[in-house]
């Protein structure tokens, strides 16, 4: 049995390793899912992006900022069923403006410099999703709960 200890460092590392997230939105009608660059927090409190504010998702996070963020290590190989970890973030995201973008834009550019044009656009918003709980699923079907306190 794993202690959440292992398990944070577990969901840490996956978070660290990758680049690019599933964020999945929904309006009244319907659910959405889309690719984002992210960056989580070391403490796994935060996951950050950036979309342009003329995107589905970020009308979906005005009407309804209730998210998921899913993130995975899969290569689309066989051995993905009993190797990929897979982990998926539960909590609401926010826009992040005024003196706190640039301290919370810094490490997003640090592991997306490539994006620094886009990011710094007038034409995009920089959101934070607090997460409330996490999932690790190892060798396709082992669920491992991770509940941050608040």
């Amino acid at each position: 049995m794993e202690n959440a200890e292992d398990i944070h460092r577990q969901i840490r590392n996956l978070l660290a390793g990758q680049s690019l997230a599933v964020l999945a939105t929904h309006n009244r009608q319907q659910p959405y899912a889309s690719l984002v660059a992210f960056v989580a927090t070391d403490d796994l409190k935060h996951i950050d992006f950036v979309t342009p504010k003329t995107t589905r998702k970020y009308a979906n996070l005005t009407a309804d900022k209730r998210v998921a963020v899913l993130i995975n290590s899969s290569t689309n190989q066989e051995s993905d069923f009993h190797q990929a970890l897979s982990v998926t973030a539960v909590g609401e995201a926010e826009e992040i403006s005024g003196s706190d973008r640039d301290q919370i834009m810094a490490p997003y550019l640090a592991k997306h410099p490539y994006l620094e044009e886009f990011a710094k656009s007038p034409t995009c918003a920089l959101l934070r999703v607090t997460a409330r709980s996490y999932y690790l699923v190892k060798n396709f079907q082992n669920v491992l709960e991770l509940h941050l306190v608040k």
